[in-house]
């Protein structure tokens, strides 16, 4: 027979391990009486009060499920009602690499620590081997801005010496009257939710007429790199005389209280949602509307008001990252409030046009008694306008997202202009079957040159998105440029795009400028290897993570 494996976890909060304790092993056997030949189950027992509301396990769950659209949630409250939040996505969260603590973010008692624990034979095998960011050269200019010899032990180190290499590192002490330069650290020991699983948690939750979501380059804040991600969704059935409901994140960990003192409350706030469509008494304070707006922010260390981790604690870096993606999120809500207004302006000049000029022509035809004239020509000069439409719809049968984009020439003169449009080329996605061709301008950007488009003539441009899931990709952004008005198409935003081309510039630069350090780093190892450490001999600590500074253990 088949047994299960029993142990109580506990967590070590200073070295941020789990303990384990009375291991065993017990038949796991299913409510039918058979046993289960794999799984795992998670069982906590407390003494708690149960409740109801916006700080209930019910929300709680709720907004985990949002975060974590991968998981298949079910609920049974104490009286008994079942509450399943479905997974929506087969997608895992990407696997994260643990990350060596950076100079910039470290504190005193940490890195005395780090040297009374180091193995290390030389301080500069030591800080290269034990931060990020810290090539060879630049262990070499820390330490002799601080005043250390290279060839000083760690285990040796002064009080006053720490201190000293502390001030090199925060930039206090200079080396030809400037700060040592130290590479920032790799951000790909963040967990980003990302934008397409973000407007499906969303959606799964909370019926949508509208979503829109952000996601802000990794960046780094005091030697912690951290990245900001934002949603927001139009639903149905929500109070539009009330506060949005504000949903709030950190490592995909909600946080329910706290919510006026949260550095994530006050980004929201400190934005003037009436510019972009919504109610706000003032222009300050969380607004008003059928909406509610996530914000989520993923780091290695987290800043928070207190132990009980309840709100984000004053940070100008993240305050400002948090508040552009808000900005950048409600001018894409505005755009596509104005799209949809001048669509149904169109809309309904369109349908009254068709149905009242043919009805003219065939009275005026029959009085005369002439032939009913053709009326396109007659319709295009009264519409007076060029409009775009698009669909975005899922294959079942070629598992791919096709998408179709038409313009339409209601104008009496010929028209010239070069569409664009967005697609989750991030996410993984990958364009087939584009006939039209067209080029790519920039990340998730793709442009179609249209050399002339005649009065009363439509332009198709198809093509097919795949590498996504059902559900991915509902909605495709359409842009242009050119002098007249495309109703149903956005004037592309040249210096946002020109930002995308600058970002990719500079994270190409970074990663090249990275490999350059990591190859010097690997040549010094090379040169200058530390003794073996005996088993019974502490290893060398220094992997940065949520809780701060831990062992590697």
């Amino acid at each position: 027979e088949t047994s299960a494996a029993t142990v109580d976890i506990g967590l070590d909060t200073r070295k941020n391990k789990a303990t384990k304790t009375n291991e065993g092993r017990e038949l796991w056997e299913r409510p039918d009486g058979t046993l289960k030949e794999h799984g795992l189950e998670i069982t906590c027992r407390m003494k708690a009060k149960y409740q109801r509301g916006r700080q209930s396990v019910y929300q709680y769950l709720r907004m985990t499920s949002i975060v974590n659209p991968h998981a298949d949630i079910t609920f049974v409250d104490p009286d008994g009602e079942v509450h399943h939040w479905p997974r929506v996505t087969e997608r895992l969260p990407r696997k994260v690499e643990s990350i060596k603590p950076h100079p910039h973010g470290i504190h005193l008692g940490t890195l005395q620590r780090m040297c009374t624990e180091s193995t290390d034979s030389r301080m500069t095998s030591f800080l290269y081997k034990n931060f990020s960011g810290v090539s060879s050269r630049a262990a070499k200019q820390l330490l002799e801005a601080a005043g250390v010899l290279e060839k000083a032990k760690p285990k040796s180190m002064k009080p006053d010496q720490i201190r000293a290499l502390l001030e090199a590192f925060q930039g206090e002490r200079l080396l030809n009257d400037k700060a040592v330069k130290l590479l920032n650290p790799p951000t790909n020991c963040l967990s980003p939710i990302e934008e397409l699983l973000i407007k499906k948690g969303l959606s799964k939750t909370i019926d949508s007429r509208f979503v829109t979501t952000m996601t802000r380059s990794p960046t780094v804040s005091q030697g912690n790199p951290y990245q900001v991600e934002v949603g927001l969704i139009f639903g149905d059935g929500m109070a539009a005389d009330k506060p949005v409901e504000v949903l709030r994140f950190a490592n995909r960990v909600p946080l329910m209280y706290q919510q006026g003192g949260c550095l994530l409350t006050k980004a929201i706030e400190s934005v003037d949602w009436r510019q972009y469509g919504m109610d706000q008494a003032g222009g300050r304070g969380v607004p008003k509307g059928p909406a509610a707006i996530l914000v989520h922010l993923a780091s290695t260390n987290v800043q928070f008001t207190s132990e009980a981790k309840e709100a984000l604690a004053e940070n100008g870096e993240v305050m400002d990252e948090v508040r552009k993606a808000m900005l950048e999120m409600g001018r894409g809500l505005r755009k596509h409030l104005e799209k949809k207004k001048k669509m149904v302006k169109v809309q309904e000049k369109f349908e009254l046009v068709n149905d009242i000029i043919p009805a003219i022509a065939e009275k005026s035809a029959a009085i005369l008694q002439r032939p009913v004239p053709d009326l396109a020509g007659s319709i295009t000069r009264i519409m007076g306008a060029v409009i775009a439409e698009s669909t975005t719809t899922w294959n079942k049968e070629t598992k791919m997202v096709d998408i179709a984009i038409k313009l339409f020439n209601y104008t009496s003169r010929a028209r010239a202009y070069t569409l664009l449009a967005s697609w989750p080329e991030s996410a993984g996605a990958s364009m087939e079957n584009n006939t039209t061709g067209g080029r790519k301008e920039a990340t998730g950007v793709w442009a179609w040159k249209l050399e002339t488009l005649d009065p009363g003539e439509t332009y198709t441009i198809t093509y097919a998105l795949n590498g996504l899931e059902k559900g991915d990709w509902t909605e495709t952004d359409v842009f242009y440029r050119g002098s007249q008005e495309v109703i149903g198409a956005s004037k592309m935003d040249e210096k946002l795009l020109e930002e995308i081309r600058r970002q990719e510039a500079r994270e190409q630069g970074e990663e090249e400028e990275s490999g350059e350090e990591e190859s010097s780093i690997e040549d010094a190892k090379e040169n200058d290897a530390p003794p073996e450490i005996a088993d019974d001999q502490p290893k060398p600590s220094g992997q940065q993570t949520l809780m701060g500074f831990g062992s590697d253990a």
